[in-house]
């Protein structure tokens, strides 16, 4: 009776390695859109979630992304492309301990083949015009791909010019 135990719990433990993505905290699903009809297993769309920076309070950042259909896809062993979106903004008050923020830090990361390929967004703050910055790109055990998005949330105050 504990060897079909030990198996799935192989099972779990081999699936959960393979696929850290299932972990992170992906606040939400907006959407999604079909690009390509595949008659075997799901069509490939484009994915549209939010998520909300961990360490910067009243900052949602809104990411899309193609994902492979077909059978491949289905099974998660399809390569996704390195192409990705992103645009963060204000959606409450900003509030954050300078402190914890550091200059450039990954604040998202998502598996995007079984081993080898992450997309990632980076915040990036530049004290001086009070703005943190979001760059989505794409790793590779071996290189990454110059494909990338940038968006920025200024949070100090702006006085009009007189």
């Amino acid at each position: 009776m504990l060897f079909p135990k030990r198996i799935a719990i192989k099972l779990l433990t081999l699936t959960l390695a393979l696929f850290p993505s299932v972990l992170l905290a992906q606040d939400a699903h907006i959407g999604s859109v079909r690009t390509e009809f595949r008659m075997l297993g799901p069509n490939n769309t484009i994915e549209v979630e939010r998520f909300d920076d961990p360490k910067v309070q009243g900052i949602s950042c809104y990411i899309s992304y193609s994902q492979v259909g077909g059978i491949s896809g289905a099974v998660g062993l399809a390569e996704e492309a390195s192409e990705a979106s992103v645009a963060c903004r204000q959606t409450g008050e900003i509030i954050f301990n300078p402190a914890e923020v550091e200059g450039q830090e990954v604040v998202f990361t998502q598996r995007r083949s079984v081993l080898f390929k992450n997309m990632r967004v980076v915040r990036m703050h530049d004290a001086e015009t009070e703005t943190f910055v979001y760059l989505t790109y794409s790793t590779k055990l071996v290189d990454g791909s110059p494909k990338n998005a940038v968006t920025a949330v200024h949070y100090g105050d702006l006085t009009p010019a007189q």
